[in-house]
């Protein structure tokens, strides 16, 4: 049995651990962030519920892949959410995303596409070395609509 132990002394950089020991692996890896917005829209040219306004409690879960850099990082939970606050998720919570996002049938299907491409952009457009592998968005707990690189890249 292990029992409980304090640390006396934490590590030090330089004494305990040299910069170039930080890099543990040069592999591809995959990192996952998601996100809960709330906001309205109704469907055009459908005959269900769905045609009316309503609102849902969506989350997006994002899988973004990269190389680590010289500490072991492939990007920064912090750089996707300033991404997602900045660049995203200003056009979806507590919005009518009929009128908030592009001219579009507001599917979780062409939703997810849109969000995809956003994210995308951000990380092409800056310095970070990584790119989305997939983007989740469900609608319901139970009902999501997903976006894959390999889909968006090839067909």
């Amino acid at each position: 049995m292990f029992g409980f132990q304090i640390v006396e002394e934490l590590q030090k950089i330089n004494k305990d651990i040299q910069k170039d020991e930080l890099q543990y692996h040069q592999k591809r890896v995959l990192v996952s962030k998601e996100f809960t917005f709330d906001a309205a829209h109704h469907l055009h040219c459908y005959e269900g519920k769905c045609k009316n306004l309503h609102g849902h409690t969506y989350k997006v879960v994002f899988g973004i892949s990269g190389y680590v850099d010289d500490i072991g990082i492939v990007i920064d939970f912090g750089d996707i959410k300033k991404i997602w606050k900045e660049q995203i998720e200003i056009h979806l919570d507590h919005r009518y995303l009929n009128e908030t996002l592009p001219k579009m049938n507001t599917t979780a299907e062409n939703m997810v596409v849109w969000i995809f491409e956003k994210m995308e952009a951000a990380l092409l457009n800056d310095t970070y070395q990584c790119r989305v592998e997939f983007v989740r968005l469900f609608e319901t707990p139970t009902s999501y609509a997903e976006a894959r690189r390999e889909w968006m890249l090839n067909e």
